[in-house]
């Protein structure tokens, strides 16, 4: 019979599934250095956070099978050493879905009614009824940023309270709204119209501060901002500022740009509710966790395929090194595709030509879609449950060979189709280093690193001119441009690689001048 260690303290329903599966060596103590002396042992490992999984543990599991975090977070385990060594790496990002939700509502109820500052009122002997004038949730406008597994479920229980709800998502469908019964807007709007605001997207470069000063400002006076998502998607300082000189505006923070919360300013403010990061901290979360990674495991260990995996499973040796140079390629496309695509994109279509050809792709098609897609959920989408999430968002894959690479090994065409528009990038790997030829048809010739921008334009006289002109103005530096067009005075792209991040403004002054008519700002 197998052996699976629990190495960290699960609840005792996930070790129930396993029994009669394998053999459960349960040691939540185990010390680092026992790890490392035992773990050839196993077939299977289970940890939490506590138990460090690191490169060195996995080179000596040589019957390890699988690693299963039982919560979300993975920061405890060398990924890419498991993957190298066909280690498979799974999670249980479900399990906190309602908790969170949960959490969120709580501090909705506890800022509306005031009963946070109400409950030490009383507690320090005072009876204030007057001061502690509350807000009816029922009618009033709920604005969920992120529409994944959390921020859906939010919206079924703000429902229970009669509320309407506007969601900012750019990658919903309107049938996902429609079943849903929301209305899609655009940040703007929503952060204008919400009484309630709560936040469910990941921290990447383009959510960090993505609420600032600005944005707070246009927030109605006695609306609420809510965060169990992570910190840092809210300038704090800003939020300090607002809450300070707007004391009917309230908000509800579970997370923090750094944690454990110290010496901040918003802990002295009778309009804040803080808690320390307790949004999943429950007793059934931890047990749904618990459940989820031992069936995960058991499935590894009985030869079937698990739901949850973070890595990229193992093909054969031969496919694999032969796929090798254009994971990272495939990786780069996905993450130039989201960012210069238009919402409600509704196909992505993949082509692939030359050496890569007579093959399984499929690892690398999967790559594509979990840098595509990453960016805009707030769950991990990884290279199994990629297209089947591609597929609940309504996106349809098609993918297809040509025998027509040109004069180079392998390209990789990747489409996106979008209200009634498309997107093309191809790319190549030449020396081992990932590189755009085409966009839209047109030839450049780039690599793909660091801060980029395309801009579509009419290419008449003085056009190029005026975009380095409002670039300098903005105090953004050009480090190289390439340009393609078909034929003079006709439609070309630029693609530029820049030394600071364009701005929102630098974009807005860019989408003024009549001859430019798209501009995307690229970071990799």
């Amino acid at each position: 019979m197998p052996k699976v260690l629990v190495a960290d303290k699960i609840n005792e329903k996930g070790v129930e599934v396993l029994e009669g599966s394998a053999e459960v060596v349960n040691d939540p103590t185990i010390t680092p250095e026992d790890l490392l002396k035992t773990i050839d042992q196993y077939e299977g490992i289970i940890v939490r956070s506590r138990t460090k999984v690191t490169r060195e543990v996995i080179e000596n599991a040589k019957n390890l099978k699988i690693i299963a975090r039982a919560g979300v977070g993975v920061d405890n385990i060398d990924v890419e050493a498991a993957t190298e060594h066909g280690i498979l790496v799974v999670n249980a990002p479900q399990s906190t879905s309602i908790t969170v939700a949960e959490h969120a509502m709580g501090l909705m109820l506890s800022l509306s009614r005031k009963i946070a500052i109400a409950d030490a009122s009383v507690k320090s002997g005072k009876w204030e009824k007057s001061k502690f004038m509350g807000m009816e949730l029922r009618n009033k406008t709920l604005g969920v940023i992120g529409m994944g597994r959390i921020g859906s479920q939010v919206v079924k229980r703000s429902k229970a309270f009669e509320m309407d709800v506007i969601v900012y998502d750019p990658y919903i469908t309107e049938e996902t709204a429609k079943e849903l019964g929301v209305e899609i807007t655009t940040l703007d709007d929503l952060i204008q119209k919400a009484d309630v605001m709560t936040i469910h997207v990941p921290l990447t470069p383009e959510t960090k501060g993505l609420i600032s000063k600005e944005q707070l400002a246009k927030m109605k006076d006695n609306a609420i901002i809510l965060n169990c998502a992570r910190g840092g998607i809210i300038n704090e300082e800003d939020l300090y500022e607002a809450l300070k000189e707007r004391p009917e505006l309230k908000a509800g923070l579970d997370v923090f740009e750094n944690e454990p919360l110290e010496d901040s300013p918003l802990t002295t403010l009778d309009n804040v509710v803080l808690t320390p990061h307790i949004a999943a901290s429950t007793k059934e979360a931890q047990r749904d966790a618990a459940i989820i990674v031992a069936k995960e495991v058991k499935q590894v260990i009985s030869g079937e395929t698990p739901s949850n995996v973070l890595n990229m499973p193992l093909v054969d040796s031969e496919t694999f090194q032969a796929l090798k140079p254009y994971f990272k390629l495939t990786e780069q496309l996905g993450k130039v595709l989201v960012q210069t695509s238009s919402q409600n994109i509704s196909e992505l279509n993949i082509v692939y030509s030359g050496e890569i050809n007579g093959r399984s792709k499929e690892p690398l098609t999967r790559e594509l879609l979990k840098a595509f897609l990453n960016p805009i959920l707030s769950e991990p989408v990884n290279s199994v449950n990629a297209k089947s999430v591609a597929k609940q968002r309504g996106i349809k894959i098609t993918e297809g060979e040509t025998e027509d690479s040109g004069r180079y090994d392998a390209t990789i065409k990747a489409t996106a189709k979008y209200d009634n528009k498309e997107t093309t990038i191809e790319g190549i790997v030449e020396n081992n280093i990932p590189k755009i030829i085409s966009i839209d048809g047109y030839d450049v010739n780039l690599i793909l690193e660091g801060l980029m921008a395309m801009i579509k334009y009419v290419d008449v006289p003085g056009t190029i001119g005026t975009i380095g002109n409002v670039l300098g103005n903005h105090r953004i530096n050009i480090g190289e441009m390439q340009v393609g067009r078909e034929s003079a005075g006709g439609e070309a792209v630029m693609v530029l690689k820049v030394d600071q991040e364009i701005t929102q403004e630098a974009i807005t002054d860019l989408e003024g001048i009549e001859e430019i008519e798209v501009v995307k700002s690229i970071k990799l």
